[in-house]
């Protein structure tokens, strides 16, 4: 999966991970109960993320790219 987020500076990465992770996570098993208990007790997602700024590049070179992937 690939987010093309832009945040505030305050909002920290390893904060804004765990908020999406858990939003989606509560959604996905709302929306698909038959499927919560395969991972009762245990994580949807992984542990880790990988994390990158796109620095000076513009968004819509980034949506470019993206589209020619």
């Amino acid at each position: 999966m690939h987010l093309f987020v832009s945040v505030p500076p305050k909002v920290t990465v390893s904060r804004l991970l765990q908020f999406l992770k858990g939003k989606t996570s509560c959604k996905l098993m709302q929306e698909f109960p038959h499927r919560a208990k395969k991972f009762w007790e245990r994580h949807l997602w992984a542990r880790g993320y990988f994390w990158v700024s796109s620095g000076n590049v513009t968004d819509e070179v980034i949506k470019v790219e993206g589209e020619e992937d």
